[in-house]
């Protein structure tokens, strides 16, 4: 009866220590599984985006690439090419980063203006931007590489008062990377090679034209909507 009771123990013992062992296999299970599910959801649409296109669909891109704009946007994820270009491939030189600055990411920006010599630079910002309210609340656990890329973001007040004064924070750094870069591609701009235009990719409905239209809020450091809205590279009628 001993001999049993101590055979049993051993098993439990040994049972304990191996689902113990075994925990952090379960965790990085949980974890390997939630990897995989995001490599199957990239690459299943990677496989539609294929499957929806001709043969000879990248014999276009193959020798290089002749985009129509340098577009400088935010990295959030809620702003992305679908909501500005139905097919951007080719079109959109596109240049990303926090709070949609020109500083940041002045080498690729150029490359855009001055290599691929696109005629416009398209600088937007978007509705709910974290960056921007960082810049605006300044909490105090960022840690310095994204406070050095907060540095040029231009803000309206503190992020004390509602999404009003985000907003207003909003295209107040759009504006102010207009003016970075009309300062950088003046003579571009004065040649009439390039046009620079600001606007807010609005998801939340700020302005009440519709949920996700794009706001054009400044062109060639015009910043009045109404004269924006009379000129001929924005009115179409």
């Amino acid at each position: 009866m001993q001999k049993l009771s101590l055979v049993v123990l051993i098993m439990f013992m040994f049972n304990v220590s191996h689902l113990m062992a075994e925990s952090p296999a379960l965790v990085d299970k949980s974890e390997r599984y939630q990897v995989r599910e995001i490599v199957r959801h990239v690459m299943e649409s990677n496989d539609e985006f294929v499957k929806k296109l001709s043969s000879n669909y990248f014999t276009q891109h193959i020798h290089g690439q002749k985009p129509i704009v340098t577009m400088v946007t935010c990295s959030d994820s809620r702003l992305h090419t679908h909501a500005l270009d139905m097919h951007p491939d080719g079109d959109l030189f596109m240049v990303r980063n926090i709070g949609n600055q020109v500083s940041t990411t002045e080498g690729s920006i150029e490359y855009g203006v001055r290599h691929l010599h696109t005629p416009v630079l398209f600088i937007i910002g978007h509705s709910s931007c974290g960056a921007v309210e960082a810049a605006m609340s300044k909490p105090a656990n960022l840690e310095p590489s994204i406070w050095r890329e907060l540095d040029t973001i231009k803000v309206i007040g503190d992020k004390s008062d509602d999404h009003v004064q985000v907003k207003e924070s909003v295209e107040s750094n759009v504006n102010h990377q207009v003016s970075t870069a009309l300062t950088k591609y003046a003579k571009e701009v004065k040649e009439g090679r390039l046009t620079i235009i600001g606007g807010v990719y609005d998801f939340r409905n700020d302005y009440s034209q519709g949920n996700g239209r794009l706001v054009l809020i400044n062109v060639n450091g015009e910043t009045n909507l109404s004269e924006i809205h009379k000129m001929p590279i924005v009115n179409s009628k």
